[in-house]
């Protein structure tokens, strides 16, 4: 279909490089193409299927989207409310959906809606859904903290008829789906955040070592060169963590606990890395013209987007089983 044939751990090469671009909003859209709205297709998808999405997807004709998170379910994907009912050979979609990336320029989306009245769990489909559709309204584009160089929108559906052959797979299997591209998601997420901390501890040591306060560098003061090799411990146990989850991936394991182990604390690092290093900037880390407080204000969403926090954590007791039984 146009791609390499190589196993995911490219992919984790990848979002590590793109790293090394100086914002994560473009880091993160290329992650919404190869590695978000993808995966489900590339595995599930039927070979007409692919033909049509996935290799002008592959070859950089279309920009592709997510669409799973809706005003009021982002985290909690079980609870979306977009319907795809079927008449004949079409599916009639109304609904909406919220905070997606490439989501106003993007020439089709990776869809997961409710086709049944079933089970939360087993009602939700993936369908290959075309931007130009009638009934497709992009309603506008969100002004964001961070990550701006990355258009995100909302959209809503009118009655819009998809063809039932755009279906990912099997009716009812979405859910599953979905859960399976999260996986790639959030690995690619962590990788991608890796190369940016380092920058940043490395930008923050050569600042430190210039800038003088009180006779001397403020790098000299052992607060501060402690802190630095501190942060850059924990970006290396980060590392071997990704790293040995994107192993395990390749090799065909479930690693959903260790990838929302990484997830979680990426985020954390990602928030801990750069204020902490924003503050050894004194007065210019709150200013515009320095990388730190972009990477501030663009790496805050690593808690928040696909899947916060406090879900990840959720999931790594579920896996842990140290949730109490209902």
């Amino acid at each position: 279909y146009g791609g390499m044939g190589l196993d995911f751990s490219y992919n984790v090469a990848v979002a590590e490089e793109l790293g090394n671009i100086r914002c994560a909003g473009i880091p993160m859209a290329i992650g919404v193409q190869v590695g978000m709205a993808t995966p489900a297709l590339t595995r599930f998808g039927s070979d007409e299927l692919k033909k049509q999405f996935l290799v002008p997807t592959i070859a950089g004709d279309f920009v592709a989207c997510l669409g799973v998170s809706e005003p009021g379910a982002g985290s909690d994907v079980a609870n979306i409310k977009t319907t795809a009912v079927r008449k004949g050979d079409e599916y009639v979609i109304n609904g909406g959906k919220m905070w997606i990336t490439s989501g106003s320029q993007a020439d089709w989306m990776c869809l997961l809606a409710n086709t049944s009245e079933g089970p939360p769990h087993q009602n939700k489909s993936l369908i290959c859904l075309p931007m130009n559709l009638p009934g497709v309204h992009v309603a506008k584009k969100i002004d964001k903290l961070g990550m701006r160089s990355s258009d995100t929108a909302q959209i809503f559906f009118e009655d819009v008829k998809v063809p039932s052959k755009n279906l990912i797979g099997e009716e009812g299997k979405g859910f599953t789906y979905q859960m399976l591209q999260f996986q790639e998601e959030r690995l690619w997420g962590v990788a991608s955040a890796l190369t940016p901390l380092e920058t940043i501890i490395q930008e923050t040591i050569d600042y430190t070592r210039q800038r003088k306060v009180f006779n001397q560098s403020v790098l000299h003061n052992q607060v501060v060169h402690f802190r630095l090799a501190e942060l850059a411990t924990e970006v290396e146990l980060l590392r071997s963590l990704l790293h040995r989850a994107v192993a395990l991936y390749v090799e065909g394991n479930d690693v959903t606990k260790f990838a929302s182990m990484a997830k979680l604390k990426a985020g954390r690092l990602s928030r801990e890395v750069t204020d902490s290093c924003l503050q050894f900037w004194g007065g210019m880390g709150f200013t515009s013209e320095v990388l730190v407080s972009r990477l501030h204000r663009d790496l805050r969403l690593m808690s928040i987007g696909g899947g916060t926090d406090e879900i990840m954590l959720s999931v790594i007791c579920k896996y842990m089983e140290i949730l109490p039984s209902k």
